[in-house]
């Protein structure tokens, strides 16, 4: 079974809007922290948002707080992520990954399933 299986991304204008989910089997989904990193050219790999789906605790970095949106559908052990205002800096790769979590926090550094990543390309 494949661990975390994302879909959307795509292309949009700067200040379009994408959403990206990712549906986890409910093992993954209960014990670990879902969200996503993306990989911008010139960039390492770097954490946008997480979520604990049992607490409904949200991390992001600051680069995306505002804009970006994480959300959960329990029922479907699925995590989404909306991005709006989006800019030509957005644009990489996005993927979706399993994390361990802390005692209170998800951890951004300690990944334990990725998935196969999905593009996301804004034109200015």
């Amino acid at each position: 079974q494949v661990p975390l299986v994302e879909s959307g991304g795509g292309s949009v204008q700067n200040g379009g809007s994408l959403r990206l989910s990712c549906a986890a089997s409910e093992y993954v989904y209960n014990k670990y922290c879902l969200g996503w990193f993306r990989q911008t050219p010139g960039k390492e790999r770097e954490g946008v948002a997480l979520i604990y789906g049992p607490t409904g605790r949200i991390q992001y970095d600051v680069s995306v707080k505002g804009r970006f949106t994480i959300s959960q559908d329990t029922a479907k052990n699925t995590v989404y992520l909306q991005m709006n205002s989006l800019k030509p800096d957005d644009t990489g790769m996005y993927y979706c990954a399993a994390v361990f979590r802390g005692s209170a926090l998800c951890s951004w550094s300690s990944v334990r399933d990725w998935g196969q990543g999905t593009q996301v390309t804004v034109s200015s």
